[in-house]
C-alpha cells in the first residue's frame, strides 16, 4: 500500500468576510502527481501558503509525514542577499552528498591558490567516492545548465525575480524530496526551460502537489487534479482532458439537480405556508431541509465562461509596414535589417531568450522607442492595445465600476449591440457585488483581469499582449482565449503559455539572437517539432562529416542548386494550399452544423468523423507546405 505523506484534515480559511474554504480535507499519497486549480481569488494560493507553513488556518490541520523529505518553491521565493547563487542552493541542506560536494569545492579553489591541502582533498575524495557524490556533482551541473544558472557566484540579490525563481526550483530539486511543493512554477521562465522542467518531473520519482495554469503541464505531468470551487474540494484522478470531461459531466448533474430541487422547494414553500404557526415546532426537520434545498436551488455558480465579443475599430488597407529595421545597444544587435508588412487578421507569436530583445521590438512598433535605421510606417485606422508585463498601477482607492466608465459608459459588441460598463465588468468575472469595492480589494489575478479589460474596452484593432497569461486561472484563459480566436484585427502575442500561443498564433517571429528574426509559419508546437528535426539532421550531418572530411565543391554548388523550387514543385505547392483553404471550409460548415445542432445522433456522428479525417488530411498537407515553403522562390 501507498504510504501517505501529507494529509489536510477539516480546513477552513476567511479572509474578513469573504470564506474561500470550509472544511476541506483530501491527501497526498507516494507516487501521487496532483495539480491544484481554480478560479483566481478561490484560495489557491492561501491553501498553498497553508500547506507550506507560511498562513495559519481559521480550523482544521496540516499534517506532513515526519519520515520524508519535503521541498517547497514559493510562487516568489525570497532568499539572503549577500549569499552566492552556491551557497544558497546548500545552506541549509542536511544532504551528506551536498556537503561532501561543497567541501570538495572549496578544497578545490584553496588548492588552485596554491595551498597545500593534498592529504585534506584526498580525504574528500574518498568520502565522495564512499558517498557516490561524483554522479552528484554531474546532476548539479546538469539542472544548473538546464536552468541557465551558469554563474553560481553571483550574489542573489542582484537577481531578477525569475532567476530567484530558478535558484528556488534547482535548490528544490537537488534536494531529492520525496514531495515537492510547488506554487506556480512556470511563472517567470523561458520556454525551453519550462519543456526541460515538464520533462523532469513528469519522469522524477517524487509526490507533487503544485498550483498551475500551464495547461500542457497539467496534462503531461499530473496524473491527479484537485478544484478549488465555491470554498469546496473535487478530487479527479486523470490528467487535464480527463479533469475536462468530468467537470463538463458534474455540471450538467449541478444543472438538473437544480431543476429537481427548485421544484423541490416550490413544494415545501407551498407546504411552508399552510402551516399554521403554533404547529412549526413540529416539523423543525422539514423547515430545516427546506432551507437545505433553498440554498441548492438558488446556489449562484461563480461562473465566467462567456463569450466576449467586443468590437474593434475597422483596420484600414494599410496597417503597418516595417522596412529594413535596424536597433542595436552598444555592440549588441537588437533588431538587423528587418522587413515586414502586417496583414489584415495577422496573429503573430513571438518567442526567444529572455534579452533577446522582444520588448524592444515591441516598443518600436508602438512608437515609444525609434529605430537606429529602417521605416516603420503605420496606417492612420491602425489602433493599438498594449497589455504590458508590468503591472498598471491603478489608483487603489477608486471602485472598478469607476475606473472603467472613465474610459466608457458603454461597449459595443461585435454585433453592433451595446453593454453598460457593469455588464462589461461582469463578463470578465467582477459581478455587480465587486464592482462598488474599491482597487485595493483585488488580488493579484484580479488585477491583472482588470488590466487587460482597461485594455479590450478601448475596442483596439492592433492587440499587443506581452506575456498576458501570468496569475490568469484557467477559466480566464478560456475566456480570453474564445475572445481572441475571433478577434477580428491584427494580434501579437509574447508569452511562455505554450497551449495559449498554439491555440491563438498562425506564424511565429523567432527572434534568434544577433539581431536576427525567422519567420516561421506555424504555432509553437510546430516551430519546436520543426527545431527538433533541425537538430537530428545537424547532427546527422555532423557525423557524416566526420567519416568524410573531404566534400568536394561541386557536390555543395549542386546542393545549392537543388534547393530552388522546380516549375512542378511550384506546381505542388499551389494545388497543396488550394487544398488546404478548401479543406478548412469544409470543416467550418461542419462545426456551424455542429453549433445549430440536431435531434439526429448518428448525423452529429457523421459530422464530427468527418471533421476528424479532414483534420488529418490537414496535418499532412501543413507539413508538406511547410517542407515546400522552405524552397527558395517558391513564393514566385
Amino acid at each position: 500500500m501507498d504510504m501517505n505523506y501529507l494529509s489536510v484534515e477539516k480546513l477552513s480559511k476567511s479572509f474578513g468576510d469573504k470564506p474561500l474554504f470550509h472544511q476541506i480535507s483530501f491527501g497526498i499519497d507516494q507516487g501521487q502527481k496532483i495539480a491544484l486549480v481554480g478560479i483566481n481569488g478561490a484560495g489557491k494560493s492561501t491553501l498553498m501558503k497553508i500547506i507550506m507553513g507560511m498562513e495559519i488556518p481559521d480550523e482544521g490541520e496540516v499534517a506532513i509525514n515526519q519520515g520524508i523529505k519535503t521541498a517547497y518553491v514559493h510562487q516568489n521565493p525570497v532568499f539572503e542577499a549577500n549569499l552566492t547563487i552556491y551557497q544558497t542552493l546548500f545552506s541549509d541542506s542536511s544532504s551528506e552528498p551536498l556537503k561532501a560536494i561543497e567541501a570538495y569545492q572549496k578544497a578545490m579553489l584553496a588548492a588552485e591558490s596554491g595551498k597545500d591541502n593534498a592529504d585534506e582533498l584526498n580525504g574528500i575524495m574518498e568520502k565522495m567516492d564512499r558517498l557516490q557524490a561524483w554522479d552528484f556533482e554531474y546532476q548539479i551541473k546538469e539542472v544548473l545548465g538546464k536552468l541557465g544558472l551558469h554563474d553560481t557566484d553571483l550574489p542573489v540579490g542582484n537577481l531578477s525575480g525569475g532567476q530567484r525563481k530558478r535558484v528556488a526550483l534547482a535548490k528544490a530539486i537537488l534536494e531529492k524530496p520525496d514531495l515537492l511543493l510547488l506554487d506556480e512554477p512556470t511563472n517567470h521562465l523561458d520556454l525551453k526551460t519550462i519543456e526541460w522542467l515538464e520533462d523532469y518531473l513528469s519522469k522524477a520519482n517524487l509526490s507533487l502537489f503544485m498550483v498551475t495554469h500551464d495547461r500542457y503541464f497539467l496534462e503531461k505531468v499530473t496524473n491527479e487534479i484537485l478544484e478549488l470551487d465555491a470554498g469546496k474540494i473535487y478530487r479527479y484522478t486523470g490528467n487535464y482532458s480527463y479533469f475536462l470531461d468530468k467537470k463538463a459531466e458534474r455540471r450538467e448533474v449541478e444543472a438538473s439537480e437544480q431543476e429537481k430541487a427548485k421544484s423541490l422547494y416550490k413544494k415545501e414553500l407551498e407546504w411552508i405556508r399552510r402551516q399554521p404557526k403554533a404547529r412549526g415546532t413540529k416539523a423543525k426537520y422539514r423547515v430545516d431541509a427546506f432551507e437545505a434545498t433553498k440554498e441548492k436551488a438558488f446556489q449562484r455558480k461563480e461562473e465566467r465562461e462567456v463569450a466576449l465579443q467586443v468590437s474593434a475599430k475597422r483596420l484600414g488597407g494599410k496597417i503597418i509596414e516595417l522596412e529594413k529595421l535596424f536597433k542595436r545597444y552598444g555592440d549588441k544587435r537588437i533588431v538587423s535589417d528587418f522587413s515586414y508588412t502586417f496583414k489584415k487578421g495577422d496573429k503573430i507569436g513571438i518567442v526567444g531568450p529572455n534579452g533577446a530583445g522582444k520588448t524592444t521590438f515591441l516598443n518600436m512598433l508602438t512608437g515609444t522607442l525609434k529605430p537606429d535605421s529602417g521605416d516603420i510606417t503605420i496606417g492612420q485606422t491602425t489602433a493599438f492595445g498594449y497589455y504590458r508585463q508590468e503591472e498598471h498601477s491603478f489608483d487603489e482607492s477608486k471602485r472598478l465600476i469607476d475606473l472603467v466608465k472613465e474610459v466608457a459608459e458603454v461597449v459595443t459588441l461585435s454585433n453592433g449591440s451595446t453593454i453598460t460598463a457593469s455588464q462589461f465588468l461582469n463578463q470578465f468575472g467582477f459581478p455587480p457585488k465587486q464592482q462598488h469595492t474599491p482597487i485595493s480589494k483585488l488580488s493579484g489575478g484580479e488585477k491583472r483581469r482588470l488590466q487587460l479589460l482597461m485594455v479590450l474596452i478601448k475596442t483596439p484593432n492592433f492587440l499587443i499582449l506581452d506575456e498576458p497569461t501570468n496569475d490568469l486561472d484557467i477559466v480566464t484563459l478560456n475566456t480570453l482565449e474564445d475572445f481572441l480566436e475571433y478577434f477580428p484585427g491584427c494580434m501579437i502575442i509574447v508569452s511562455h503559455d505554450r497551449y495559449f500561443m498554439d491555440r491563438l498564433v498562425d506564424h511565429i517571429f523567432v527572434f534568434q539572437g544577433g539581431g536576427q528574426i525567422k519567420d516561421f509559419p506555424g504555432n509553437y508546437s510546430d516551430l519546436r517539432e520543426w527545431e527538433k528535426e533541425e537538430e537530428a539532421k545537424a547532427a546527422a550531418d555532423k557525423s557524416v562529416t566526420k567519416t568524410q572530411p573531404s566534400v568536394h565543391e561541386g557536390a555543395s554548388e549542386k546542393a545549392k542548386k537543388s534547393s530552388k523550387a522546380s516549375f512542378k514543385q511550384k506546381q505542388e505547392f499551389k494545388a497543396v494550399q488550394e487544398k488546404i483553404n478548401q479543406l478548412e471550409l469544409e470543416k467550418g460548415s461542419l462545426i456551424e452544423k455542429i453549433n445549430e445542432g440536431t435531434e439526429d445522433h448518428e448525423l452529429l456522428l457523421e459530422w464530427s468523423t468527418a471533421i476528424q479525417g479532414i483534420d488529418e488530411q490537414l496535418e499532412e498537407l501543413e507539413f508538406r507546405w511547410l517542407e515546400l515553403s522552405e524552397l527558395d522562390d517558391i513564393m514566385d
